[in-house]
């Protein structure tokens, strides 16, 4: 049976333009929503006497009611930057002049400029001409509006960009995959799209081995979101040792190790101290491994701490390096196996 492609068209047009329309409900929502909240917040700040203590106060507790209810989404960061974008857009009325095709992550990146005309730039351009969230990032990071400014002939700079963006500007489910939009919507944020099947299994199997290790472990979280200013990050896996008192965080990389990789590490280490460690706890520790297919490596990683106290404090309480890199390689030959057996 011989399918006309005018009908195959005009099928995909209609899934088209509904994800259109998803995607501009989703954001005018999350947008007004977070503004609404930054605003009450302010508003009910300026009824305390002394605002700085108070507001602190406010948002501690409004933080612990709505993330027993709906989740992270809503921690004291979050909310403080809600603050932040009521106070900075707080003239804008949000509906016919507010972009509805600007997620919230767009106004993330442009409220942090000081420089108020390089705002409005931004606010237009990536409106009107459809920016990702990585194409405002990358045009901010790289200065393109005052580029432009000091530039007699604006066209190279502009055919550059474009250039240098365009693979940023493929993605049209950026913003479903985008961990705001999922934690506004109640959808868990720790979903991995993409996962080898290799990664997977080994991760699972990590994960099993350090339980039954009885030395301590407790499973806190998979694919951990850890949010900075401008980026969102996944850690693999995420244990809390109860008896050295330190989280424990695991990545895993398919691929050779690299420099990068390891002071990817030491920046989630670092990262997991300042916004998860509490007070009594010690220094987190990072593992990092690697699955290469002819060779396994486990690499630790543990700062504020000497490496004579690391080996003395916490190695008689963590895999050693050979139980690590043995455990990724029973798994690899289960999956080469399962593999060739289903030839």
């Amino acid at each position: 049976m011989l399918i006309s492609k005018t009908y195959i068209s005009e099928i995909k047009q209609i899934i088209i333009s509904a994800r259109s329309k998803a995607y501009t409900t989703i954001n005018s929502v999350m947008v007004e929503a977070y503004w609404l909240i930054g605003k009450r917040i302010v508003e009910e700040e300026q009824q305390g006497k002394n605002r700085a203590a108070y507001g602190q106060e406010i948002i501690k507790i409004l933080s612990e009611e709505l993330q027993n209810e709906f989740g992270e989404g809503f921690n004291m960061r979050s909310l403080r930057e809600y603050r932040q974008f009521y106070l900075v857009f707080k003239d804008i009325e949000f509906g016919a002049q507010c972009a509805p095709n600007l997620t919230y992550s767009h106004f993330r990146l442009i409220m942090r400029l000081s420089d108020k005309n390089a705002m409005k730039y931004y606010l237009t351009e990536a409106a009107e001409n459809n920016w990702s969230v990585r194409t405002l990032d990358r045009n901010i990071s790289t200065l393109y509006y005052q580029r432009l400014l000091s530039s007699h002939k604006r066209d190279p700079v502009v055919k550059e960009m474009k250039k240098k963006t365009m693979d940023f500007q493929q993605d049209k489910l950026e913003f479903i995959k985008n961990p705001t939009v999922l934690e506004f919507l109640g959808l868990h944020s720790n979903s991995s799209y993409v996962e080898e099947e290799l990664e997977k299994a080994i991760i699972d199997h990590i994960q099993q081995f350090l339980l039954e290790l009885g030395k301590g472990f407790a499973f806190v979280s998979r694919q951990q979101l850890i949010r900075t200013e401008t980026s969102e990050f996944y850690i693999d896996l995420v244990f809390y040792n109860f008896i050295l008192k330190c989280f424990v965080v695991i990545e895993l990389k398919t691929n050779k190790i690299t420099h990068q990789d390891i002071g990817q590490l030491d920046m989630y280490v670092r990262m997991f101290d300042d916004f998860k460690k509490q007070e009594g706890d010690n220094p987190t520790i990072g593992i990092l491994l690697c699955s290469e297919t002819d060779k396994s490596i486990a690499k630790y990683s543990v700062l504020n701490e000497s490496k004579q106290l690391f080996a003395t404090k916490y190695m008689p309480y963590l895999p050693t390096e050979e139980e690590l890199i043995t455990e990724i390689e029973r798994q690899k030959e289960i999956l080469k196996t399962q593999y060739d057996n289903n030839k």
